[in-house]
């Protein structure tokens, strides 16, 4: 792919996201551009100054003119199934005991196990703490690798637990036989084994045949954790979804999410699949704290199975051609089975995620020690337009400083 694929100023959006900056460009244009906006919304100008905003204006419209690429989100939201049931579910923000549109069923049988194999989350991030507070107590240790979902390292580091921290591979890989090694050296010790898989922020894969190297070379009293947030994205043959060892009676939790396929991150709701006898463990730790709004959305969701192919298409092609047009200018990426993918900047990530910022574009945090790599989420065309025009502004014009100088 040639260079001038990701070089020119109209790629994609470029127009569009330096109107949508508001003062973050300060040009007469998008000044007059604010104002006008202002005047439409009836916010009350003083003469010669800026507007009067509503208290939460202006965090608001900043927020909104940011090209969200830092957190793994589903760019175009829930599928319109799904905000006309939520929409159809305010009619029960008042009450205790709603109608929840049988959502524990319906992800059961969408799973292909019984109920009883379910617990409701407050997001996948529930679930990951309830297994914290279940089997870390009295000095446990999670044995698991970094950089990974620090979540759970972190959540166990709060609750006076210990983690046992294995580094990746050169190919950015997970070790199953150092995984296995470690486990089997703190078997007394160790509350449970953690494996997000796909990996977050690496977007590698570990094989059916690696997770089942792991499940049976472990004690099988030793819990194991297998984070499938990103399952969804995932076309490598040699992967394979972990819910049949659940179906098998394994001592497994797979914890799953409608953040990121489904678009309903800020609605909280996640669930676990794991033998009945362990989600009667987990329960008195869980909130069961999912929204009304959020139960009949992911309904909707799943049933919508059309939207998911499309976001699936959609981030294909985004992220492959913006992998590409990365590699054209010299910068290699990891490559990846999720929403995000992670390129090598070979310098600090924390001054250049600055700099995006200073753009108009968020993008991930460090994630130590891999703290010269970045993670860039997939977004809209657009947004994936405003990072490559901001990638050349801040990376390319450091290199040809550097060489100059």
């Amino acid at each position: 792919m040639s260079k001038n694929h990701v070089s020119r100023r109209a790629f994609v959006g470029g127009a569009t996201a330096a109107a949508a900056l508001g003062t973050l460009g300060l040009t007469p244009d998008i000044l007059a551009a604010k104002e006008r906006r202002a005047a439409e919304r009836g916010i009350r100008l003083i003469p010669g100054g800026a507007p009067m905003l509503r208290p939460w204006q202006s965090q608001v419209d900043a927020y909104d003119a940011l090209a969200h690429l830092s957190s793994n989100e589903n760019p175009f939201g829930p599928p319109e199934k799904a905000i006309d049931a939520m929409t159809y579910a305010f009619k029960y923000s008042m009450r205790y005991g709603y109608p929840d549109n049988n959502v524990q069923q319906r992800i059961a049988d969408g799973h292909g196990v019984p109920r009883d194999h379910i617990l409701m989350g407050a997001g996948s991030g529930e679930i990951l703490n309830v297994m914290g507070l279940t089997w870390l107590a009295h000095d446990k240790k999670v044995v698991g690798v970094e950089p990974s979902y620090g979540s759970v390292y972190s959540h166990a580091s709060g609750i006076d637990a210990e983690t046992i921290l294995l580094p990746l591979e050169a190919d950015y890989r997970q070790n199953v036989e150092r995984m296995v090694e470690a486990t089997n050296r703190n078997a007394r010790d160790v509350g449970f084994v953690y494996v997000c898989n796909p990996n977050n922020p690496t977007g590698v894969t570990m094989t059916a045949d690696e997770i089942a190297y792991l499940l049976d070379n472990i004690p099988e009293d030793i819990p194991v954790l297998i984070d499938e947030a990103y399952h969804h994205f995932v076309e490598d043959p040699a992967y394979e979804e972990s819910i049949k060892y659940v179906r098998e009676g394994r001592k497994v939790v797979v914890a799953r999410t409608f953040s990121k396929i489904y678009g309903m991150a800020a609605m909280r709701i996640g669930f676990a699949i794991a033998p009945p006898d362990m989600i009667q463990e987990m329960r008195p730790y869980s909130t069961g704290s999912v929204n009304a709004l959020a139960r009949w959305g992911a309904v909707a969701a799943m049933d919508d199975t059309a939207s998911s192919d499309r976001m699936l298409a959609h981030n294909r092609k985004w992220r492959e051609q913006t992998i590409a047009d990365l590699a054209s200018l010299g910068y290699e990426s990891i490559p990846s089975q999720t929403n995000f993918f992670m390129v090598n900047l070979r310098q600090p990530v924390a001054p250049i995620r600055r700099a995006f910022r200073e753009r108009g574009v968020a993008v991930g945090r460090d994630f130590p020690p891999m703290l010269d790599h970045l993670r860039v989420s997939i977004g809209n065309e657009e947004e994936m337009g405003r990072f490559m025009n901001a990638f050349e502004d801040i990376l390319q014009t450091s290199l040809m400083s550097t060489q100059s100088g």
